[in-house]
This record gives C-alpha cells, structure tokens and sequence, in this order.
C-alpha cells in the first residue's frame, strides 16, 4: 500500500517542479482562486497564473491578442495558452495551429513584447521557445493541459469571454 501512494505522489510532484526532461521550463508559486475586476498588473509576460478576472477566455485560437485577465482564469481551468510575437511568420502561426487543433483546453493568440518568438503558459508553468518546430511544446502540452498544476482543472474552457482587445 505505501508503494502504491508512493508511485501515484511520484508524477504529481515530478510536474509541480517541471521536470520529465522538459529542459528551460520556468516554475511559479500561485494560489488560485483570487477573482478580482478590472485591469490587473503581472510579474511574467505573459502571465502564468496569478490574480485574474472571474470570467475565464473561451478556449480556441485567435488571430487578436487577449485580456490577460481572462485567460489566466482559463490556465486556471487547466488550460495552456501558446503566444507568439506579432508577424511571426506564417508558417510558424500555421504549425502552432496545427499543434493545438483538437486540443479542448488550450489558447493561441499573439502577444506584444514576448521574451521568445512563442511563450507556452500553463498555471505556474512557462516555456519560451525560438520555433513552432521545437519538440518541448508538444512536451510542455502534453504534461500541462488539464494537469496537476491547474487549481481547477477540468472546469469550463467555453462558456466565458470570446472576444479579444
């Protein structure tokens, strides 16, 4: 019986730290639940966790960047949500779409002033990475979307706010 709880701890701490060989993962520390209006100020750009508003971003990609108010309350739910540079190329946007086609709990968007060309956020997670090509996002979405790191995972990722700034 120990043995058993044991293994079944293993993956869950194994992702709260981010590891499993997903190297340049960055990890946060954020309580979920804070639900506060208006416009709100975040230390990551963009944001992987933290203060958001309570509605959440209806999950789906968009071609307009979002509130981050509302799509953390959407990593929140388990979501991942992939940002990308405006003007990154069209190939690029195109491979980032394919990557997320038929995910349920995932965003695309762009987003000014990255750190990278694309970011890939989950709730206390964050990669960036130079190419749509990079093997670690596919990594990165496998491991987050609706995974341990989500306050409130397998909530409602439509339902909510669908429009853009």
């Amino acid at each position: 019986m120990k043995r058993t709880l044991f293994l079944a701890l293993l993956p869950l701490s194994l992702a709260a730290c981010g590891q499993k060989g997903i190297e340049g993962v960055k990890t946060f520390d954020y309580a979920g639940g804070d639900h506060r209006s208006g416009s709100l100020v975040y230390a990551e750009t963009p944001p992987a966790g933290g203060p958001h508003n309570p509605i959440w971003q209806n999950c789906g990609v968009y071609d307009q960047p979002l509130y981050n108010e509302y799509a953390v309350h959407s990593l929140e739910h388990g979501a991942v949500w992939i940002t990308y540079r405006p003007g990154l190329g069209a190939q690029e946007v195109a491979a980032l779409r394919q990557l997320v086609d038929g995910r349920p709990y995932t965003l695309l968007s762009p987003y000014e002033g990255l750190p990278a060309p694309i970011v890939i956020s989950a709730w206390n997670a964050q990669l960036p990475v130079q190419s749509a090509d990079d093997a670690r996002l596919k990594a990165f979405l496998d491991q987050y979307e609706q995974g341990a790191t989500a306050p409130e995972r397998g909530a409602a990722c439509s339902g909510g706010y669908g429009s853009t700034r």
